[in-house]
């Protein structure tokens, strides 16, 4: 089906680019409906919820939302469908200062995830329905914004290597987010400057069952910069030979919902602001870390100045 101007694209003087980005993101952009529940229920049984709260979700959306709180100018590529859910999505983003005239709206429903979050652990499970995808004649490059970094979260895998094929045309780098394994992504991996994985990924992709064998694995794959986080276990990253660990920095954590997506933000925020590969895995797990204190993937995304004083703090971390 073919993508349909929104109003705020419209407005886009024809045949022009916009200004400069820092990070240019794309991926899925579904509507977050969250419950909290006081355990997981058994099959077939009936539980009350304690909180809810809604808000639009997504990998890529997530950390472009993240970064535009730590002051990075961002913008967006995605599908929402024409309808409730998708304008509110946009309208959120616009909010944040996320720019959002490369979404594409869709005569589809928009994606739409459901989690159930468990209280005192802050552990979730995520359902996701999604009929509506980017793709490669909805990106119209010549119209993009010029950032310093693509991120990517590979789920739409045709407009995925588009993208990254015209980033690395316009000298800009590419980071990819991947959480688990859903569809083949590794066609793109060599062209990507920074592979931000998660365990879940990068243990049954590679067969490895240890963070430096899976590392090793996907250097062969990847040429540039490669990172394994693992949850509460911290992070892993490998570049230039080097080999620098992160563990996790200890909170009351309420929802884990959007933890990787915060790290990623705060990765990126130290690539663009010359950190080395330590200062972004620390800067990334304090970004991380501030997101589970609250409920959903964004309501606890934090300034620079508020992930600075934490981290000026000494904060505990897990062992």
């Amino acid at each position: 089906m073919a993508a349909q101007k929104s109003q705020k694209r419209s407005s886009r003087p024809s045949g022009r680019r916009p200004g400069k980005v820092d990070v240019l993101g794309m991926g899925i952009i579904p509507f977050d409906i969250l419950y909290t529940i006081d355990k997981y229920p058994a099959a077939e049984s009936k539980i009350d919820a304690s909180d809810f709260c809604t808000q639009g979700g997504g990998p890529a959306p997530n950390a472009m939302v993240a970064l535009s709180r730590l002051g990075i100018k961002t913008a967006i590529i995605a599908a929402v469908g024409d309808d409730l859910f998708g304008r509110y999505s946009i309208e959120e983003m616009e909010q944040e200062g996320v720019d959002v005239r490369a979404v594409v709206v869709k005569k589809k429903p928009s994606a739409i995830a459901t989690g159930y979050i468990e209280k005192g652990s802050g552990r979730r499970t995520m359902v996701l329905y999604r009929d509506i995808t980017v793709e490669p004649r909805d990106i119209k490059t010549s119209l993009l914004p010029l950032p310093r970094v693509v991120h990517l979260d590979g789920r739409d895998m045709p407009a995925t290597m588009k993208l990254a094929r015209w980033a690395r045309r316009v000298g800009t780098m590419v980071s990819f987010d991947i959480g688990s394994i859903r569809n083949d992504v590794s066609e793109v991996f060599g062209l990507v400057d920074h592979l931000v994985v998660a365990d879940s990924y990068a243990f049954p992709f590679t067969g490895c069952r240890t963070v430096r064998g899976a590392i090793k694995k996907l250097r062969a794959l990847c040429p540039g910069t490669i990172v394994v986080t693992e949850g509460l276990r911290g992070s892993t990253g490998y570049e230039n030979s080097d080999i620098v660990t992160q563990k996790a920095f200890r909170v009351k954590s309420v929802d884990t919902t959007g933890a990787g997506d915060a790290f990623h933000a705060g990765y990126i925020y130290g690539l663009l602001n010359g950190f080395s590969l330590a200062e972004r895995l620390r800067f990334g797990a304090a970004v991380a870390a501030f997101k589970c204190t609250r409920p959903g993937g964004r309501s606890g995304l934090p300034t620079v100045s508020q992930v600075r004083k934490f981290l000026k703090s000494r904060p505990r971390t897990y062992a």
